[in-house]
């Protein structure tokens, strides 16, 4: 299966870019040492969009239906690392090609564009920026590949 992150707004530089890129960097590295085939973030600009509604059609665009979709909402279900480690190999297992984490802009998901398919994760009540958003789901997701290959990195 792929992990692919698809982000609202394009990060060029910076601590968050740099923190990103750091854990997608090290989840490559185990994601194949647990039957992933990848893990890849996709930064969408969405300067171009009028409207929320427009920014989340744009975010959603030429996804796969029979993927996997998971939107980051602070509305969503929260998970522990180890819930989420469970749920990613449980997808694996099912034959699940690949998973989209899909991460809005500054101002989230037109709901009423969101498919019903779409799974809503959150990573707490509070309200983060989304950079900091994609930096957490970037270390969430290097966390669960942690786990599922009994790597020191996590600990209960």
């Amino acid at each position: 299966m792929r992990l692919n992150i698809r982000a609202g707004g394009v990060i060029r530089k910076g601590p968050e870019r740099e923190l990103v890129d750091d854990y997608l960097r090290r989840s490559e590295g185990l994601s194949k040492a647990c039957g992933f085939l990848s893990i890849s973030e996709t930064q969408i600009d969405l300067r171009s969009a009028k409207s929320r509604a427009e920014e989340t059609r744009t975010l959603l665009h030429g996804l796969d239906p029979t993927h996997k979709l998971v939107v980051m909402d602070e509305r969503g279900k929260s998970l522990t690392s180890r819930q989420i480690a469970k749920t990613l190999a449980n997808w694996r297992d099912d034959g699940i090609s690949e998973t989209h984490f899909v991460i809005g802009g500054a101002d989230g998901f037109d709901p009423s564009e969101i498919p019903d398919n779409a799974i809503r994760w959150s990573l707490g009540a509070q309200v983060w920026p989304h950079k900091l958003v994609r930096v957490m789901l970037s270390e969430q997701l290097y966390r669960a590949l942690s786990i599922l290959t009994s790597a020191p990195y996590h600990r209960d």
